[in-house]
This record gives structure tokens, C-alpha cells and sequence, in this order.
């Protein structure tokens, strides 16, 4: 599907009026909902920039005599996980993706006090459990920093224990749709009536392949357009519409 044919579907504030009933039919009948983290739940690296994250990594790989792991394009990349995955690419299990991991995995910990919630998603997570809709992450973050996050707004007891994110086989980072199936299996989900909510083509791909629904959350332009040159068909760029919806149908 080509970015054109897709892009009337994007719900713009202009357009919320006309276009919001697309997005009533999308989520009416869902019964589970997959939360990507970083994007639709909060902006982890608000205080702390991803691109400072991403070069980190650079400059460790430099460090060691390694700055040739990484092509020039991959180097100027601003998102640590596109570099991880690199790296795993071509030291699979090494010591030296471990340690890349690990130091992610610690500024993501750190990131998280300062992390700026996804306006109206808080409401919008608890309103969902109220209507009786299961939750789970699905992520490529660290389960330990979801978690983190997750108890300081108080929303934890909305997903636990359904929290999937990083594992130490980076293979099975979205795209691939590993933690989809992990949730949809644990929580005994029927696909039909599953959604998740994600910012990136990465998430787009893992749904489709995982065999559910997909609504993008395109905070900005940008995020729109990867979105739409992905294939995905609903986008949104706020969650308000979401939670008017769910409000009316109590």
C-alpha cells in the first residue's frame, strides 16, 4: 500500500470531526490492547536525548577499537536500538552486544525520572481496565524501565504481569512480532479482538505479521509519514479521541 493511499486516513486535529468514526469502528470491538512504550505510553528520553543515547554507543564502539562494526549511515543514527541491532547483526551473542545492552539498559533505567507522559494516556489506560479490556507492553525497551515507569504514575497494576519487552536475544526485537505473540498468548487473546497502539514501522510490521489490529500514534509530521510509507491505514495524533470514545460507551 503506497503512502498516498493510506494518507486521507490519518485523523489531523483539523480533521477530528469527520474522521473520528473510522477510529470508533477500529476500537469498538477490541478486547485487548498491546501498548508499545516508548511513543504511545511516555517519551522516555524527554530529559535525555536518544541521539546523545545512540552516540554513546559510537563513541563505546570507538573506543574499543570498533568504530568498522558500524556503517557510516548506522553511526549518524539517532535511535540506540537501530545501532544495538546492528551490532548483534554482526557479533551475534558477544560479549561486546552484552555490554551494549547493558549500558542501554541502565540509561534507560535512568531516563526514566524524567520521562514526559503521552498526554492522555494515563486516563485512557484506566478507563480501558474499567471497561474490562486486558493490557500488556510490548516493547523493545527493557522490562525493568516499563516497570519503573509504569509504578510512578501508579499504572502498573493495569498490565502486570503483562510486560514483554527486551530479551537477550536481540533477533526478536520488533519487527518481529515475538512479544505480540507472547501477550496474545499469555493473556489467552483472541487476535480479532486485539490492538496495539505503536509510533514506529517497526510496530506496524510486528502487528501485521502478528496477525493484529494497528492504530499509530504520529505525535508529529515525521512520524506520520514513516507510518504512512509503512502501510499503516489509522493514525492518530493524539489519544484524546480514544478516550472520548471509550468515556461515552460507559
Amino acid at each position: 500500500m503506497t503512502a498516498d493511499s493510506t494518507q486521507s486516513d490519518a485523523i489531523w486535529p483539523e480533521t477530528f470531526g469527520t474522521e473520528t468514526e473510522r477510529i470508533h469502528d477500529l476500537i469498538d470491538p477490541v478486547r485487548f490492547v498491546l501498548f508499545d512504550f516508548d511513543g504511545p505510553i511516555c517519551r522516555l528520553f524527554a530529559g535525555h536525548s536518544a541521539r546523545k543515547v545512540a552516540e554513546d554507543q559510537v563513541r563505546c564502539l570507538a573506543g574499543l577499537g570498533l568504530p568498522g562494526l558500524l556503517s557510516e549511515e548506522e553511526r549518524r543514527q539517532p535511535d540506540p536500538y537501530l545501532v544495538l541491532r546492528a551490532v548483534d547483526r554482526r557479533r551475534p551473542r558477544s560479549d561486546l552486544v552484552e555490554e551494549l545492552e547493558k549500558r542501554l539498559t541502565q540509561q534507560e533505567l535512568s531516563a526514566v525520572a524524567s520521562a514526559f507522559p503521552t498526554p492522555y494516556v494515563d486516563p485512557l489506560i484506566r478507563t480501558w481496565t474499567a471497561v474490562g479490556a486486558r493490557l500488556a507492553v510490548t516493547t523493545n525497551n527493557s522490562p525493568g524501565a516499563v516497570r519503573r515507569y509504569l509504578a510512578s504514575r501508579g499504572l502498573l497494576e493495569c498490565f502486570a504481569p503483562h510486560i514483554y519487552g527486551r530479551t537477550r536475544d536481540l533477533r526478536l526485537l520488533k519487527p518481529d512480532p515475538h512479544c505480540l505473540h507472547r501477550a496474545v498468548r499469555a493473556m489467552g487473546a483472541d487476535p480479532k479482538t486485539t490492538l496495539m497502539i505503536g509510533d514506529a514501522p517497526t510496530d506496524f510490521e510486528a502487528a501485521q505479521r502478528a496477525g493484529v489490529g494497528f492504530l499509530g500514534y504520529a505525535r508529529n509530521e515525521r512520524k506520520a509519514r514513516l507510518l504512512r510509507e509503512a502501510g499503516a491505514r489509522h493514525l492518530v495524533p493524539s489519544l484524546e479521541p480514544l478516550l472520548e470514545r471509550l468515556r461515552g460507551s460507559r
